[in-house]
């Protein structure tokens, strides 16, 4: 009686399983090209999470997990791994075993792995173990810089209306730039590519709105200086689609849209928003965190970076190609997510994950619903013999 009880109720679970997951497939599945007028065909995502995400980190995370995360989030297709920082361990301590890490790692060809190198001595350690593309980190804001210890190793400022931190470091903002060329120029000549940051692009936590006129200026002579590309960070994720816009039409007067990147915070929920109006505006290079890991440590109530699985899974819905495995970078982030003992801030990750436990439910459910078809088949076979 059991058996067949057991027998009748199987098909319509399995059935509800079958149509769920028919149900997301439906939802994720790729339009042959992009579904909108002048939007790019691809993305290329540079993934922040082993450096941005996991510098704020109270513990230390062990070496090993970041060599593992770096090394599964370029298995996942992300051209750009972002490995560490070769700032001082006083500063940033989370970033103190840079070295081990960029000794350890397995490259694979054709991913780049970047590392932040703030001064000239950060920039010979890094080449030294092998690094082939470094990055250089400026501000739109002297207050940040100022307040930002791991800026004052070598910052861009572009607010020079502040007098304190005009006294605090004692330059203007071309004598800012200036202390990257030595980078730079180390950088040419041995063919090393460099990566320029501007963080607070959209506003200061110190000294309130930025001026795009100046973050386009300060873009451009970081462009002329020879960085191939620059990310527009902003840091505090105070941004909306409309001062992302204006900001963006600003600076891409004065450097191409090709050379630029988007590196949008969560704070008040517009990562994702900033992210959609950039890509509309041409903008082909997104800067992003597995499993929405990081925020500023030197900005007050900044949250994370958008979540790189959130990012791939809006590109893939509008057609435009990243190169990105889904089910890969989930992995990924489920393990940075265990070995930090917290779940992931991603919301697509969050909903793929829901559904694997749920088909796991399923099958576990039809082992035991089988076990016991087959125990109580034993069972009546027994008494028939006993009858017999």
């Amino acid at each position: 009686m059991l058996s067949k009880q057991a027998h009748q109720a199987k098909p319509l679970l399995f059935s509800l399983a079958r149509a769920t997951h028919s149900f997301f497939q439906r939802l994720s599945t790729k339009p042959a090209q992009p579904l909108f007028d002048d939007v790019p065909e691809y993305v290329k995502i540079v993934e922040v999470g082993p450096r941005d995400g996991l510098q704020n980190e109270r513990g230390l995370v062990q070496t090993q997990v970041k060599v593992e995360l770096i090394e599964r989030l370029a298995d996942a297709g992300l051209p750009v791994v972002e490995a560490t920082s070769f700032v001082s361990p006083k500063w940033v301590p989370q970033m103190g075993d840079h070295r081990e890490i960029m000794q350890t790692i397995r490259r694979l060809p054709g991913v780049s792995y970047p590392v932040l190198t703030p001064n000239i001595k950060g920039y010979q350690a890094a080449v030294a173990v092998g690094a082939q593309e470094v990055a250089i980190f400026g501000a739109a804001s002297e207050a940040f810089s100022m307040y930002h210890p791991a800026m004052s190793l070598g910052c861009i400022s572009i607010q020079s209306h502040c007098d304190c931190c005009r006294r605090n470091i004692n330059c203007s903002i071309d004598e800012s730039i200036e202390r990257f060329q030595d980078v730079v120029d180390a950088a040419k000549q041995d063919g090393v590519k460099v990566r320029g940051y501007v963080s607070c692009v959209i506003a200061c936590p110190y000294d309130g709105p930025s001026d795009p006129a100046v973050v386009a200026r300060v873009a451009q002579k970081l462009y002329d200086m020879g960085c191939y590309e620059i990310s527009l960070g902003d840091t505090i994720g105070v941004g909306t689609p409309g001062s992302m816009a204006q900001m963006l039409d600003a600076v891409s007067e004065k450097v191409p849209k090709e050379a630029l990147a988007v590196h949008c915070h969560d704070t008040y929920g517009q990562g994702l928003n900033n992210i959609l109006i950039s890509v509309l505006k041409g903008i082909t290079t997104v800067d992003s965190s597995v499993s929405g890991l990081g925020g500023c440590p030197y900005a007050v109530g900044a949250t994370g970076n958008v979540a790189t699985e959130d990012v791939v899974y809006m590109l893939d819905g509008m057609g435009i190609r990243t190169g990105v495995d889904m089910e890969a970078l989930v992995d990924a982030g489920a393990f940075i997510g265990a070995a930090l003992g917290r779940p992931t801030a991603s919301r697509a990750a969050a909903a793929i994950l829901a559904k694997r436990a749920a088909a796991q439910r399923a099958h576990q459910k039809e082992i035991e619903a089988q076990a016991k078809a087959a125990s109580d088949k034993h069972a009546q076979d027994g008494l028939r013999s006993e009858r017999a």
